[in-house]
């Protein structure tokens, strides 16, 4: 591994927020999945779930900031206004923005923190980061949620709370959450944290999975690091192709 060569370390981390998604053996599957592949990694692995007191100081920081506001929408109602004829992007439409404060309603009814994006794109600017030739706008930064109605974080607050604690100086991800950078890097600079570099690489994709920018999922039947193992591909070998750039039978890079 570059980083390894270069005396950095290589930190796991496991995402639990989402109990009804998480599970205990999906969890000692990730670390058998590394294992095989030959990948250690340094000092214990960071767990989200134990950490939800960073989360709530980091959420209150926003707070007396006045950058985040409570949202009662549903997944429905998301659905239904980005669908309306005049919405033409994807983002939270802003229905629960600006509503008065109801401390009551807040008391009785679910509901998510969302980050008020243009208020702190007003106070700390359009925050940016050297990778290539990416480039984007305020209007691509959305009112994103901080703190869903089933757990104390969402993954965009924890991503950089954790992050920082982490002393993570430099994320690798797949081109498919480059969207989530803009965001991310406005989070560190609204909670004053050290900005990491960033790389997203081509996502790998299976034959079976034909349309265009789609990465292995398990809908489309693609095979399983657990599966591959069990048929008896050596994981060290793998893992030391994957890094010369060389992809087994039947997978191909998608780049962007």
């Amino acid at each position: 591994m570059v980083g390894r060569n270069a005396g950095e370390q290589f930190r796991l981390r496991i995402e639990d927020l989402d109990a009804g998604r998480c599970r205990a053996e999906y969890v000692a599957g990730i670390y058998q999945d590394l294992r095989w592949l030959g990948i250690a990694w340094d000092g214990e692995p960071l767990v989200q779930s134990a950490r939800t007191a960073a989360y709530a100081d980091a959420l209150g920081q926003l707070h007396s900031l006045g950058l985040v506001y409570p949202c009662f929408c549903t997944r429905a109602d998301i659905a239904a206004a980005s669908s309306a004829p005049h919405q033409a992007t994807a983002h939270y439409p802003g229905t629960c923005r600006g509503l008065a404060d109801d401390p009551a309603r807040r008391e009785s009814t679910p509901h998510s923190w969302r980050l008020d994006a243009a208020r702190a794109v007003a106070l700390v600017g359009v925050p940016g980061w050297s990778e290539g030739d990416a480039t984007y706008s305020a209007g691509d930064i959305d009112d994103v949620i901080l703190a869903r109605k089933d757990a104390p974080a969402a993954y965009h607050l924890a991503c950089v709370v954790d992050d920082s604690a982490s002393g993570v100086t430099l994320v690798v991800r797949g081109v498919d959450l480059r969207p989530s950078t803009p965001v991310q890097r406005l989070l560190q600079m609204l909670l004053g944290l050290p900005e990491p570099a960033y790389l997203h690489h081509p996502l790998v994709a299976h034959e079976v999975a034909h349309q265009e920018g789609r990465r292995l999922a398990k809908r489309d039947l693609a095979p399983t690091l657990a599966a591959m193992r069990d048929s008896g591909v050596d994981g060290a070998a793998l893992a030391a192709d994957l890094a010369d750039g060389r992809l087994p039978l039947g997978f191909r890079l998608i780049k962007a």
